[in-house]
């Protein structure tokens, strides 16, 4: 739960920071709208909560395995506390994943790197390639189609209309990252004798996990909303909606039909790279875009390595 919570402070801006730097908005209603958005979400994300549940490491059910799920989730959160210190929209869930296998690797149990690689590292290169690519041509889309409207009414109308794209996002935030978490309790309840499968998710666990989350968002994240709503590119009412309404797809299409645990932060982060890309070259500032990649790139082995040392720490208190 406390990995849970940071989950929530530290993407909130991935459902609000457009909304809020547009002024479609208030920061306030924004993260109340995240929050409930996020708790709506999560019980729609059960094939998400099952893919990491038993999709990415396989535990025995003993106390032993209890320790590295203890030493990942602390590795992915000294990640979270870490990216959320310097603003950076890094991936709470490779932050999760790392955490998870390098804690697995060191305390000798079995990886799943066919299921790494299908539900985890492929979405990680795809999903932002995805995003960019969408998020170019529905700004492009719309500009041609309003090419003849007058700005002023325009932008009343996709504030509005961004209401509605941010709630999209606040849902599919929802159900990819409140899932994540879910599936983490539900393996922990398997390993520590609680229930014989991996399958099942208590109600408990969905109503916990969401409401966890959702605290967290309402918390707000804003070195996170600042450096997505305003460092990476200047968004107006159409751009925000544009990447709402890209990036809330693509974490639908993923969670529904494939149970694919995508990162919410990359495809946000991407959208709005990829709207920002229709105004030129020099509208995306590419350095900050650089400094999220290479965050990007470090967060899966950094988590690892901070949850390998965790684990020489508490594994001794389970046996």
């Amino acid at each position: 739960m406390a990995f849970d919570y940071t989950n929530g402070f530290h993407d909130a801006a991935n459902a609000i920071a457009t909304s809020v730097s547009t002024r479609a908005l208030t920061p306030r209603a924004a993260l109340a709208l995240a929050a409930v958005g996020n708790f709506v979400g999560a019980h729609l994300g059960a094939k998400v909560a099952k893919t990491v549940g038993s999709g990415i490491v396989e535990l025995p059910p003993v106390m032993h395995s209890l320790s590295i799920i203890l030493s990942g989730v602390i590795g992915a959160i000294a990640w979270n506390l870490i990216t959320w210190w310097f603003g950076l929209p890094s991936s709470s869930s490779h932050a999760l994943f790392g955490g998870l296998v390098g804690a697995t690797i060191v305390g000798g149990e079995t990886v799943l790197w066919g299921g790494i690689l299908d539900k985890v590292i492929i979405p990680m290169i795809a999903s932002p390639v995805v995003g960019f690519i969408l998020g170019y041509i529905m700004m492009i889309a719309i500009l041609w189609i309003f090419r003849r409207g007058n700005p002023a009414k325009l932008n009343r109308g996709f504030r509005v209309a961004q209401s509605v794209s941010a709630a999209g996002m606040a849902v599919g935030h929802g159900m990819q990252d409140a899932a994540k978490t879910m599936g983490i309790v539900v393996l922990a309840l398997f390993v520590g004798g609680y229930q014989n499968n991996t399958e099942h998710i208590p109600q408990w666990v969905f109503f916990t996990s969401a409401g966890v989350l959702a605290l967290g968002t309402y918390a707000g994240g804003w070195r996170i909303i600042r450096t997505l709503g305003r460092r990476v590119i200047h968004l107006g009412p159409p751009e925000g909606f544009a990447a709402e309404t890209v990036a809330s797809g693509v974490l639908y299409a993923n969670a529904l039909a494939f149970g694919a645990p995508i990162s919410t932060t990359h495809t946000i982060t991407s959208a709005i790279m990829g709207v920002g890309a229709t105004k030129g070259k020099y509208a995306v500032r590419w350095g900050v875009a650089g400094n999220i990649v290479i965050a990007w790139v470090l967060t899966f082995p950094a988590a690892a390595l901070v949850a390998m040392g965790v684990y020489y720490l508490v594994n001794p208190l389970f046996t």
